[in-house]
């Protein structure tokens, strides 16, 4: 079976391709020209160029396979407004549903993520039936992600798409070569942070992820959603474990929605006013004091989706980075 992968060189979709490869999938990869694609060296791949804004390039990408895994995505947080965001998030997966359409396929895994649905608490996470309520925090990233999720389903219901829909939390893991929680290990490993907000989220192994986008292949029902997650952790708890992992000491002073707000809003300004990025925003310090717990109870009993200690996750990509020379320079 030949499975065709969107997004294959990021975090998720470098571990995505090993599983598969592994199970035996003959798999195909969509690889825009001119870039950067390490992650996928020496892997047996069938490499084809082509960019989910142009939609000719995915027909020709799509021919021939039973299956499209669609994980490309634009998970930029800042800033909090995009149109590339939204052009590569929404445009992107319309034009693949397009060419999808024109082929007959047996499954459509669409990857979206779990803010789709509202969050809770550790004591009552939140599921795949709560309303999406993270439109509060005016991010594109959210928004655009919710808004492709709401195309495949109408997709699904108005003209028969054989498609699931998976919906990962926070990923932890090696080959995270941008980096995106990377960037809090190395932080962390460096001494830069040196304060803890009040929320938290919920963490998963990014190859537990990449085994439940592979069992969802055969498995899971038709026009379902699944949230793909593990363990809900406070930002103190996390950081904790950072710290014990590398052997360094985690941030001890916690600060309160306020502060965290205002660091974000002066941020926000001061990028503005020198042009140069900043490592936070109002939305991003929005979402900090927030606890975004939820339960992947459906997934674990329809998807069979791992559940590996963040522990080991945290270790793997630690010595991920090490090896990579990721550790000898600050982000």
């Amino acid at each position: 079976m030949k499975v065709l992968v969107t997004g294959p060189d990021g975090l998720l979709g470098a571990n995505l391709v090993r599983v598969l490869i592994e199970r035996g999938y003959e798999t195909r990869v969509l690889v825009q020209d001119g870039r950067n694609s390490s992650t996928l060296d020496g892997l047996e791949l069938e490499i084809v160029r082509g960019d989910i804004r142009d939609r000719d390039s995915l027909f020709s990408a799509i021919k021939g396979c039973s299956v499209v895994l669609h994980a490309a995505a634009n998970t930029s947080t800042n800033p909090s407004r995009s149109t590339t965001v939204r052009e590569i998030n929404i445009e992107g997966t319309r034009n693949i549903l397009q060419a999808v359409k024109k082929q007959e396929i047996k499954r459509f895994v669409h990857v979206g993520t779990t803010n789709s649905f509202g969050f809770g608490s550790k004591e009552n996470p939140g599921n795949e039936t709560l309303p999406y309520t993270a439109g509060k925090y005016n991010l594109d990233y959210f928004n655009s992600k919710y808004e492709a999720q709401k195309i495949v389903l109408r997709e699904i219901e108005e003209h028969g798409l054989p498609a699931i829909i998976v919906n990962p939390t926070f990923l932890v893991g090696p080959y995270d070569s941008k980096p995106g929680f990377g960037t809090v290990i190395i932080a962390l490993y460096h001494q830069k942070l040196n304060a803890v907000p009040v929320g938290g989220r919920n963490y998963i192994h990014v190859r537990d992820v990449a085994a439940g986008i592979a069992n969802a292949i055969t498995m899971g029902r038709i026009g379902q959603c699944y949230i793909l997650g593990n363990e809900n952790l406070s930002y103190e708890e996390i950081f904790n474990m950072i710290g014990r992992v590398l052997n360094v000491p985690p941030p001890q002073r916690r600060v309160g929605p306020f502060v965290t707000k205002l660091y974000g809003l002066f941020s926000e300004a001061a990028a503005r006013v020198t042009r140069k990025p900043s490592g936070i925003n109002l939305a991003i310090a929005r979402i900090a004091c927030d606890e975004h717990y939820y339960t992947a109870q459906k997934a674990i009993d329809e998807l069979a989706l791992p559940q590996t200690p963040i522990k080991k996750a945290i270790e793997e990509a630690s010595q991920w980075f090490k090896e990579n020379g990721y550790l000898d320079r600050e982000i």
